[in-house]
């Protein structure tokens, strides 16, 4: 086994060789790409010395970010494991919980197809899914949430297109779907959010702000992605545009949670969502 951790250490990024040790000022961005950077090496170390590396790729890598759902991501593992095709593997990443999921999922048996990947510190949604992209190794790459406001068995409607090869990205629409049931303000500040991106970058959605998002893998992981709360909606969105990524829409059931039962967006990251609009208009 040293000779393999010895190999890995050869091949790893120097994630502190650009620091500016005179003048000690860092960027916050690149400070934490450094941190995920040194994250997921010490991840894959710990995957090669426990010998549960997966295979080289699978048809589907689904991503399940996670920050205090204990009480619901159980539940979300077992219909991911239900629903999805055999040759799926599934990628959580626990952003540092404090409500027993953390602990929960070190009691978790040990899969080839399953990586649990732990935050010592909490960094956000979009740096979770960044992490979770690094280590994504399916032809399609899928966002789960870990709250049940979305059913995992609607991310099968999602993905398929892009397994079609019909689609470089595919968004799950709560809007297109007649039966779901969504707070007034809550569905007009997304409409507004949906309308200003759709301006700014060409695509025609109902629904720029899903949970439920599917990728072409190849694709997704070849774009440099920087947001680390709920600016990820928008930042991928704008960067798949100016790509030329050929995005469509399905409809996806919604089951909408407030609050006081743990939802965690709110108005300063609708704040944020215009910021990162008009930041990465071009890309």
């Amino acid at each position: 086994m040293g000779n393999r951790l010895s190999a890995l250490d050869v091949d790893a990024p120097h994630v502190f060789d650009d620091l500016d040790t005179d003048t000690l000022v860092v960027d916050p961005d690149q400070m934490l790409q450094r941190i995920d950077d040194a994250m997921d090496l010490i991840a894959q170390a710990n995957c090669i010395a426990q010998d549960t590396e997966a295979v080289d790729q699978y048809d589907v890598t689904v991503l399940v970010p996670v920050y205090n759902e204990r009480d619901s991501l159980p539940e979300v593992l077992d219909r991911l494991d239900q629903v999805m095709p055999p040759a799926t593997e599934i990628v959580v990443i626990d952003d540092a919980s404090t409500d027993g999921t953390t602990d929960w999922l070190k009691e978790l048996p040990q899969r080839r197809n399953r990586r649990v990947l732990f935050r010592r510190r909490n960094h956000g949604k979009g740096s979770a899914v960044r992490l979770g992209i690094r280590h994504s190794r399916g032809k399609v790459v899928a966002i789960q949430d870990a709250d049940l406001e979305y059913d995992p068995a609607d991310l099968l409607r999602v993905i398929w297109p892009v397994l079609e090869g019909k689609a470089d990205a595919v968004y799950g629409s709560r809007y297109l779907d007649s039966r779901n049931k969504d707070h007034f303000l809550h569905r007009l500040g997304n409409g507004t959010l949906t309308a200003i991106s759709n301006r700014l970058t060409g695509l025609k959605l109902t629904d720029m702000e899903t949970c439920h998002k599917a990728f072409r893998g190849e694709f997704l992981r070849s774009i440099a992605l920087k947001e680390c709360r709920f600016g990820f909606e928008p930042e991928i969105t704008a960067k798949v545009a100016a790509l030329g990524g050929q995005v469509i829409e399905v409809p996806t059931t919604y089951t909408a949670r407030g609050y006081d039962e743990g939802k965690k967006i709110g108005w300063r990251d609708a704040v944020s969502a215009l910021r990162c609009m008009w930041r990465y208009r071009r890309g």
